[in-house]
């Protein structure tokens, strides 16, 4: 048995090396697969909760708790739209960072580099913060419990602001060119006279 021969110069095992880096982006590309299909199963779970949610409330219009009852459920679809949005702005964002440019977004989903996720996923959160404590205060039945809850979700969504004005601030200081937005292809010159 013939053992392989290590490459006789650095060249091969730099390629062979670059190769696997390069794999690794088959591995984010179904982290961003998943990521996008999990984001799109809320948005279809949010919608048919929401359409069985209202049919039942049409059979039950005038009842005592029912508004309220609609009520706590849009609040709910909120936050659980706001957790399918956030997945769904992982999933371009790591699309766009690792694997290539995502088309065909609007200006404020382009994100070029890590920072920009963080700042859209940070506003996400502290959204979905709020809607999920005023989802716990329509249902609130009294006691003081709720203070406890309340100040919790307000020191992670201080915290939280705090880090994102940091994180701006460091973005400012450290601002990164520019990249040029793809543009349509200029007509070529006229040719010269003979």
């Amino acid at each position: 048995m013939t053992r392989p021969r290590p490459p006789a110069s650095g060249a091969p095992a730099s390629r062979q090396l670059s190769h696997a880096f390069g794999f690794t982006r088959l591995i984010v590309e179904l982290g961003v697969l998943s990521s996008l299909v999990f984001s799109l199963a809320l948005f279809v779970a949010a919608i048919w909760q929401a359409a069985r949610t209202i049919r039942d409330a049409f059979t039950h219009l005038g009842e005592e708790g029912t508004t309220k009852h609609l009520m706590v459920a849009a609040v709910e679809q909120a936050d659980t739209l706001l957790v399918g949005m956030a997945l769904l702005i992982i999933s371009l964002g790591m699309q766009a960072l690792f694997v290539g440019r995502v088309q065909n977004v609007p200006a404020w989903l382009h994100i070029r580099t890590f920072d920009d996720l963080k700042q859209k996923l940070l506003g996400i959160v502290v959204v979905a913060l709020a809607v999920n404590f005023f989802s716990v205060a329509l249902e609130w039945k009294g006691g003081t419990e709720i203070l406890a809850y309340g100040a919790a979700l307000a020191a992670v969504i201080l915290a939280v602001g705090a880090y994102s004005v940091i994180l701006s601030r460091q973005g400012a200081a450290h601002p990164e060119p520019p990249i040029p937005e793809p543009t349509a292809a200029e007509p070529a010159a006229p040719a010269p006279p003979a």
